[in-house]
């Protein structure tokens, strides 16, 4: 069946004034523009007096980065091959669906808060991620190189695919450095000594100066990434990261944590021999079905803020619509909204807002419209004017968009399973998505409901994602996306 687009966008519309209506979007704090003003004041006169210790979190964000994105890329390399066979595609499809923050969560319980718990929290989803986009990029080397069958397949691998298809790995590998680095900043809130942790201590002891300056150093390690990582000075690098993580302390998990954790993840009623009913009832019913809902109402929201801030915010990288000096300013704008993580930006509006859903929206909102408005933005710059085109506004609302629609339509159901993932994980803010009932199960250490929780929380994904694609394949009317845009949007 082919569907018109029209049809898929009044569905979410109507999706969407149905979430509004369930959303909690009231609470507020009693004077959020005292709070503005303070971090305003904060941001105006950064406070770098702590630069010893700032410049040591700064560090650990780069060597958790470079070892959980090494770790994942070296795994993916090795599973890429053998992505077609149902048993390898499954898991890494399991593992990638699971966002870096609950696996660590999980993870806590094994192996504590230590570097090795942020290395896999990182490395483990994005295995899963690099064997997939590895994959296609082996594929795409044999499709284009077609070889006699006589070939081994593994010299034909070493020698005539990988080659082909390293520089297309080294690009994608830089970008998920640049996606490693917000992880890695983001694990600081849950204790391991990163950026994140710095920037919500700040927060915290309402030392916005301390915060301003946090978020300046991360900007200032992640903006530039394309010029401070070289190639050639990587596996130094990834040395350093690695040795650094060695020496950093590490508190005592005690004898028996592998068999502690071995054993909690089990369901309650096949150790203790207690009711199913009852288990059942308080994990999928009483935590699960809430969460779950929270999740849809949150994500559908922030799925229609991305597509109105990205139609809105596309032109203003276009020097045809906004001038060259606008487009430099628009392009610097939109640059650091896509690269503060979501999770970080919720943080901060919510020390502003307060105890709700709006902070969440506005986050995802913020950071998923911008990355699409980037790439769209960039499409539209590169598209054929004829003489006399009109300017401004007008080019914009009877040229570009509506030249760009499938492009744009298809951005934002790539970015929809992405959205619904962060979704779940702004529960640990204390959103009632699925992320408040796995922290409030880790903090209690009953594991068996974190893990049943947590392929709850996969199979949504799953859910989403699989719509997603079937939605894009029955409207029939693909954008002329580069397959780079659309692998990075997808993963």
């Amino acid at each position: 069946m082919i569907l018109q687009r029209r049809h898929v966008l009044a569905g979410f519309a109507a999706l969407t004034l149905m979430a509004l209506w369930f959303a909690d979007l009231g609470a507020m704090r009693p004077d959020p523009w005292m709070t503005l003003r303070a971090i305003g004041q904060g941001i105006l006169h950064p406070d770098f007096s702590d630069i010893a210790g700032l410049l040591r979190a700064t560090g650990l964000t780069v060597a958790f980065a470079f070892c959980g994105v090494g770790l994942g890329a070296v795994l993916g390399l090795l599973l890429a091959p053998f992505y077609g066979r149902a048993a390898v595609r499954l898991t890494c499809i399991a593992v990638r669906s699971v966002h870096e923050l609950f696996w660590a969560l999980l993870l806590l319980g094994l192996t504590g808060l230590s570097p090795l718990t942020g290395v896999l929290a990182i490395g483990l989803p994005y295995a899963g991620i690099f064997a997939k986009v590895f994959s296609e990029y082996l594929e795409d080397a044999a499709a284009s190189a077609p070889l006699s069958r006589r070939l081994p397949r593994l010299t034909a691998l070493l020698w005539v695919r990988l080659p082909q298809a390293l520089p297309q790995m080294r690009t994608y590998t830089l970008y998920r450095l640049e996606c490693g680095l917000r992880s890695s900043a983001v694990l600081g809130f849950i204790g391991l000594p990163t950026l994140g942790f710095q920037l919500e201590t700040a927060f915290k002891q309402a030392q916005y100066g301390q915060a301003a300056a946090v978020l300046a150093l991360f900007l200032a390690l992640i903006l530039p990434l394309r010029f401070w990582v070289i190639w050639r000075l990587v596996p130094l690098m990834l040395a350093a990261s690695a040795t650094a993580l060695i020496w950093l302390p590490t508190p005592p998990m005690g004898q028996g944590a592998l068999m502690r954790f071995l054993t909690g993840i089990v369901p309650s009623p096949l150790r203790t021999g207690a009711d199913w009913g009852g288990w059942l009832d308080k994990v999928l019913l009483q935590q699960a079905l809430p969460g779950s809902i929270d999740t849809l109402i949150l994500s559908q929201i922030a799925l229609a803020a991305a597509a109105l801030i990205a139609a809105v915010a596309f032109p203003a990288i276009v020097p045809s619509v906004v001038g060259r000096a606008g487009a430099v300013i628009g392009h610097g704008v939109l640059v650091v909204l896509r690269s503060i993580p979501d999770y970080m930006l919720a943080f901060v509006l919510l020390q502003v807002l307060g105890p709700s859903m709006l902070p969440a929206i506005l986050a995802l909102g913020l950071h998923n419209g911008a990355i699409i408005a980037h790439l769209l933005g960039r499409q539209a710059a590169s598209l054929p004017q004829r003489t006399g085109a009109p300017r401004g506004v007008t080019l914009w609302a009877w040229d570009l968009f509506p030249r760009l629609s499938p492009a744009f339509w298809a951005l934002c159901l790539y970015r929809w399973e992405i959205i619904l993932r962060d979704s779940a994980i702004m529960g640990l803010l204390g959103i009632g998505t699925l992320g408040f009932y796995i922290q409030s199960n880790v903090q209690t250490l009953r594991m068996d409901r974190v893990v049943a929780l947590l392929v709850v929380s996969a199979l949504l994904t799953l859910l989403i994602d699989t719509l997603s694609r079937r939605l894009r394949r029955a409207m029939r009317d693909g954008p002329p996306l580069r397959i780079e845009a659309s692998r990075c949007l997808a993963t």
